[in-house]
């Protein structure tokens, strides 16, 4: 029984979840284009006063601004260089406290990935708030 539990749980993991989470994303963005299709067939079945060039464009979604996208590129790189940063000195004192345990390379294996990537929405927004203020 316990042979079956370690060859189910990867295949759930592994492959159930990740297939089951696409799923559902493409079957939630599918019935929001059916339910803006009913909409907009609704009003130009009725023949109301409505523009649906206007009521289109309504129901589209929405697009940040410039300002609001380079303000969430700045919170994704502080957030994601703390965890980095965290997770460095999580791993520091691990190597103070115990030598050479797992939890200590998986901390910094995670200090690496989250810092690198926090480095690099910090480097995208700073080169994008240059190319912003010379577009004003």
């Amino acid at each position: 029984m316990f042979w079956l539990v370690q060859i189910l749980v990867p295949i759930c993991v592994c492959v159930v979840l990740p297939v089951s989470i696409v799923w559902i994303v493409f079957r939630s963005a599918t019935n929001k284009d059916n339910k803006n299709a009913e909409i907009i067939i609704r009003a130009i079945e009725n023949n109301s006063a409505i523009d649906p060039d206007k009521l289109v464009e309504a129901l589209g979604k929405k697009q940040k601004s410039p300002r609001q996208l380079l303000v969430s590129r700045l919170l994704r790189g502080c957030i994601f260089s703390l965890i980095g940063l965290a997770s460095a000195l999580y791993g520091i004192y691990m190597q103070c406290t115990q030598p050479e345990t797992d939890i200590q390379n998986i901390a910094y294996l995670v200090a690496g990935f989250a810092f690198a990537l926090g480095l690099a929405y910090l480097i995208v927004c700073y080169v994008t708030r240059k190319s912003f203020n010379e577009d004003c």
